[in-house]
């Protein structure tokens, strides 16, 4: 029986050997690529700070909820699953100004789609004394695809690399016998704007303003991998 595993354990061992060895033994190209695009965000996460301070305790938090809540539906958000209290430990928080002044807050996370619609709802709520609006990031929703389809434009590009290295010595390249990704980048530009700030311009009539159609900074998407060629 010890005789029959010896046996099973050095066949094994020198296929191993062997495969290493006709890999190593055989010519063969080795090249590298980059693949990398830019992309509008689709998804853009909003920071909403409601609090009583901001109308001077005229309004109370569950009042500026309800105004909130009917501004953002009249957008044609669906606020049940685009909006999210960012606390969900409690309903409101309490800070104590004074000894004897109380200030409530809530916060909310709300997510739309895009600029306009961001936009859109920074000047409605700031209509209404909402004006602690932050943004938290943003996202693409198609990240697994680019990133894929990023992988193909990059093995496509080595491929054409290694071709273009053969044909300089007369040399053709054959199948890929070895791939392998070096590196996958995501720069997410999640707190930046282009052109453009959260407020209006207080000095003019609020019937004159127009939506902002915001510019999010696009989203970044790099890809660089290895590979390995044989030569014919």
């Amino acid at each position: 029986m010890k005789n029959l595993l010896s046996i099973i354990a050095l066949c094994i061992v020198s296929f191993v050997f062997s495969q290493t060895k006709n890999f190593i033994d055989q010519p063969y190209l080795e090249t590298s690529a980059e693949a990398d695009t830019l992309v509008i965000p689709d998804r853009i996460y909003l920071k909403i700070t409601i609090s009583e301070n901001d109308t001077k305790n005229k309004k109370s938090v569950e009042e500026l909820e309800n105004i909130m809540v009917q501004k953002l539906k009249n957008l044609g958000i669906d606020t049940n699953k685009q909006l999210l209290m960012n606390d969900l430990a409690s309903n409101y928080k309490k800070y104590v100004l004074k000894t004897s002044d109380v200030m409530k807050t809530k916060s909310y996370d709300l997510l739309v789609f895009d600029g306009l619609t961001a936009g859109k709802v920074i000047q409605e709520l700031e209509n209404e004394d909402i004006s602690n609006i932050q943004l938290l990031k943003t996202q693409h929703s198609q990240e697994e695809k680019i990133l894929a389809d990023l992988k193909k434009r990059a093995i496509i590009k080595a491929k054409k690399n290694a071709n273009n290295i053969a044909n300089a010595i007369g040399q053709k390249v054959g199948n890929a016998i070895f791939i392998s990704d070096s590196k996958i980048n995501l720069n997410l530009n999640s707190n930046a704007f282009l052109n453009t700030s959260f407020g209006y311009n207080a000095a003019k009539q609020k019937e004159e303003f127009e939506p902002a159609d915001l510019n999010f900074r696009k989203i970044g998407f790099s890809v660089s991998l290895s590979a390995t060629f044989k030569l014919e």
